[in-house]
C-alpha cells in the first residue's frame, strides 16, 4: 500500500524540540525525531539556520560531549534547513516577540510552514492569529497526540 496526498504538511522544529529529542529516549520530542527519520512522504520537516547555530552553542556550553553525537546524528533527522533569515523580518517581528525568538518565526514564515513545533509554546502563543503568524503553534505533545493522527487520518491509501 503506499499512501498519498495533494501536499505535504510542512512542520518546523524549535531547538529546544530538536535538543530534547536527542538527549531523551522516551519523549515526544524523539517521537517527532523518529518521525524524521523515517522519511514520511506526507510530512516534511525543517529548522533553520539559526536554530542548528542555537543548538550547537548550548551543546558546547552546557553538554560539550555530546556535540560529536548531535553532529554525527544530525544529517538522519532529514530536515531541510532554512538559511538565516533576513534582518529586517527580524526586527520588524521583534517588536512582537522577544528578538531571541524573533529569528525562529522568522525563518518557519520563510519556510511557509503550517506547523511550528516549540518547547517554548508561551512565548509564542501570542502570535496565534496575527497576520505575521500564519500557522499553528503547538508543543511537541499536541503535535504528537494531537495533529499527527488527524494528518495520518487524512492520507488517502492507495493499493
Amino acid at each position: 500500500m503506499k499512501r498519498h496526498t495533494a501536499r505535504s504538511v510542512k512542520v518546523f522544529l524549535d531547538s529546544n524540540v530538536i535538543l530534547s529529542g536527542l538527549l531523551s529516549d522516551k519523549s515526544y520530542p524523539r517521537i517527532i525525531l523518529d518521525l524524521c527519520c523515517i522519511r514520511l512522504e506526507y510530512i516534511q520537516f525543517f529548522t533553520g539556520e539559526y536554530n542548528l547555530i542555537e543548538i550547537e552553542r548550548n551543546l558546547k556550553k552546557k553538554l560539550p560531549q555530546a556535540l560529536k553525537v548531535y553532529q554525527k546524528y544530525l544529517p538522519f533527522l532529514n530536515l531541510q534547513i532554512i538559511p538565516l533569515p533576513d534582518k529586517k523580518l527580524v526586527r520588524k517581528l521583534s517588536r512582537e516577540i522577544a528578538p531571541k525568538d524573533a529569528p525562529v518565526i522568522a525563518s518557519a514564515i520563510v519556510a511557509g510552514v503550517d506547523i511550528l513545533v516549540t518547547g517554548d509554546k508561551k512565548d509564542f502563543d501570542h502570535l496565534k492569529g496575527g497576520k505575521n503568524c500564519p500557522f499553528k503553534i503547538l508543543s511537541p505533545s499536541e503535535f504528537v497526540t494531537e495533529e499527527l493522527p488527524k494528518i495520518l487520518r487524512s492520507e488517502d491509501v492507495v493499493q
